[in-house]
């Protein structure tokens, strides 16, 4: 089994990713299994959901400002191409935001993975050896800053490789801070010459962020996770503006059709042709237009009440997302 302790900048590293998931799943599946455990400060999830608020406004709020910026000056300065100029940004910042959004799910399920894990306190041990190295400003305390939780971490790292077997429980610690833990001015994915001796054994390794932490798990499972990684990864892409405007003219086409064919076939029903002969005559140029573009089978009816259910369905969602109303139907 692999131990990991992996710090909190590691964790909003990896939350922030759209191929997040090809991690998060991944080391799901591997603790269910078995073939790894978490190790988890308590410290580590309440720096998690502290900055969780920060990182996810940054995600989705940040970017679309940037293109709505770019908007203004496009409007300023009249670029060229102007128009499909703006055509694209208006579409980049609809869907931004929705990527955005997306993403945040990773926040959810990466704090489930460190309330699983095996939470370690620190004790009066680690307490004083945290104490120790601020007094002598060893790392994480060689920047003048306050590192006690940073230290803390190390400190627990240090007790967990102390009382096990690492031949058989390999452990790693993974961060993203290469300013408190790595070598500086050098190679940042090597640890700071105070912290090396945690890493000089076999079955103990210093990593630096998401790559770090996939180099890890590599070098230990190998083909066992390449092959999960090839199962397991995806990313959702959400639909750009034009597809859904696209997709909702499409529902308003073919439910518009079905209802101008119903009102004429309920008048010669009710025996009012002329009211029958006036409703065909103003709606002929639109149904032909409709039937001159949706040529695929049953794309225009005749459709079952389940069929005719989903389309009007389908209608509601697509306009909702567009910013209507829930069950705004109209035609």
């Amino acid at each position: 089994m692999l131990h990991l302790l992996v710090d909190t900048s590691t964790w909003l590293d990896l939350a922030k990713r759209r191929d997040g998931q090809k991690w998060i799943v991944a080391i799901r599946v591997l603790v269910h299994n078995h073939g790894i455990e978490l190790l988890v400060p308590p410290v580590v999830i309440d720096e998690f959901e502290r900055n969780r608020e920060r990182v996810e406004t940054s995600m989705t709020a940040s970017v679309e400002q940037r293109f709505r910026l770019i908007k203004q000056d496009l409007d300023a300065y009249r670029a060229s191409d102007y128009e499909q100029a703006l055509r694209v940004i208006d579409g980049l910042v609809y869907e931004v935001p929705l990527i955005g959004a997306m993403t945040t799910r990773n926040f959810d399920e990466v704090l489930e993975l460190l309330r699983r894990g095996r939470s370690i306190e620190a004790a009066d041990a680690e307490r004083r050896r945290v104490v120790e190295r601020a007094l002598t400003k060893s790392a994480p305390f060689h920047r003048s800053r306050n590192s006690v939780a940073d230290a803390l971490l190390i400190e627990l790292y240090a007790t967990e490789i102390g009382r096990a077997d690492l031949a058989d429980q390999p452990h790693a610690f993974v961060t993203s801070n290469s300013d408190d833990f790595s070598l500086p001015n050098g190679d940042k994915r090597e640890p700071h010459p105070d912290l090396a001796p945690l890493f000089q054994d076999d079955g103990t390794s210093y990593a630096l962020g998401v790559d770090g932490l996939n180099s890890v798990m590599l070098n230990h499972f190998g083909p066992e996770l390449e092959e999960l990684f090839d199962e397991t990864e995806f990313q959702d892409e959400p639909r750009s503006l034009a597809e859904i405007s696209d997709a909702e003219q499409e529902m308003f086409d073919r439910v518009w059709h079905h209802r101008s064919l119903q009102r004429e076939y309920k008048l010669r029903k009710e025996g009012r042709d002329a009211a029958a002969d006036s409703n065909a005559g103003n709606a002929q140029t639109a149904r032909e237009r409709v039937e001159e573009k949706y040529t695929e089978p049953g794309q225009l009816g005749p459709y079952t009440d389940f069929e005719l259910g989903m389309l009007n369905g389908k209608l509601s969602a697509l306009r909702w997302v567009l910013g209507a109303e829930w069950d705004f139907l109209d035609t």
